[in-house]
C-alpha cells in the first residue's frame, strides 16, 4: 500500500502529470497554505485512479482527485482556492512518497490486501510488502538461503505440480505453513564455480515456491547467506 504517515512534507507544491515536475516554489507561492501543506502532520494514501485520501492534522479525512485538481474539504469546495490537501498530495507525489496519478487500485493475490498498479500491469497483482520482480534476491524463511526470482507466475500454488513430482507446491511438506492460494515464484540458487575466466554459474535449476515462503534481501543483508 503506498502512503506517507503523519509527517511533514518536502519538495515542490505543484504537480501536472502532464509535464515534467517544476521547480521550487516562488515567494508568491510560500503562502499560509503552502506553508501548512509543508509543516502539518498528513497521512496521504493513494487509492487509485488519481484519487488519494488525506487524514489531516485535525483528524478529519478528505478525498483529493489530481486529475480534476479537486479536494472535498471546505477550504477548495466553499472558497474555491487550491487547499493545503492538494498541495500536501502534489508534493508527495513529487517527492516519490506516493504512486503517480496513473496507478489504479487492486488487490494483492497474496495477502488480499490493497495493491496499486499501473494500468494494464499483468498478473499477480501485489501490494508494496509482497511485490517481487525478477532479477530481486530474496532469503528462504525455511532455510535461510539467498536466492534469486527468475519469474513471479500468476498461478496459485495450489494450481503449479512440481516436476518430477505428484504434488503441487502447496502439498510440499515444506510449504505446508504457507498460504495455498500464494502466486508461485521460480527462483535459482546459484552455485558458483570459479575458473580463471572468472565466476561462472555451475548450475541453475529453478525451484518454485510459494510467494510468502519469501522475504526481499536488503543490500546490507545480501552477503549473507
Amino acid at each position: 500500500m503506498t502512503h506517507t504517515r503523519n509527517t511533514p512534507a518536502s519538495g515542490a507544491d505543484e504537480f501536472d502529470d502532464r509535464t515534467a515536475p517544476p521547480g521550487p516554489p516562488s515567494e508568491r507561492d510560500l503562502d499560509q497554505r503552502s506553508l501548512r501543506a509543508r509543516t502539518e502532520a498528513m497521512d496521504v494514501m493513494g487509492i487509485g485512479s488519481g484519487q488519494y485520501r488525506v487524514h489531516s492534522e485535525s483528524g478529519n479525512d478528505y478525498l483529493v482527485d489530481v486529475n480534476d485538481r479537486r479536494c472535498t474539504c471546505p477550504d477548495h469546495a466553499i472558497r474555491g482556492v487550491r487547499c493545503k490537501h492538494l498541495r500536501r498530495v502534489a508534493m508527495e507525489i513529487t517527492a516519490g512518497s506516493v504512486a503517480p496519478p496513473s496507478y489504479v487500485a487492486s488487490t494483492c493475490a497474496s495477502c488480499g490486501d490493497f495493491a496499486l498498479v499501473p494500468p494494464g500491469a499483468s498478473e499477480p497483482h501485489l501490494c508494496e510488502r509482497h511485490r517481487l520482480a525478477v532479477g530481486d534476491r530474496v532469503r528462504d524463511r525455511e532455510t535461510g538461503d539467498v536466492i534469486v526470482v527468475v519469474a513471479v507466475s500468476p498461478r496459485r500454488a495450489d494450481e503449479v505440480t512440481i516436476p518430477g513430482r505428484n504434488v503441487t507446491v502447496a502439498g510440499y511438506e515444506t510449504n505446508a505453513a504457507y498460504p495455498a492460494s500464494d502466486p508461485v515464484v521460480a527462483a535459482v540458487y546459484p552455485s558458483v564455480r570459479v575458473t580463471r575466466e572468472g565466476a561462472r554459474p555451475e548450475s541453475l535449476r529453478a525451484y518454485s515456491f510459494p510467494l510468502s515462503r519469501l522475504e526481499r534481501v536488503r543490500e546490507r543483508d545480501g552477503a549473507r547467506r
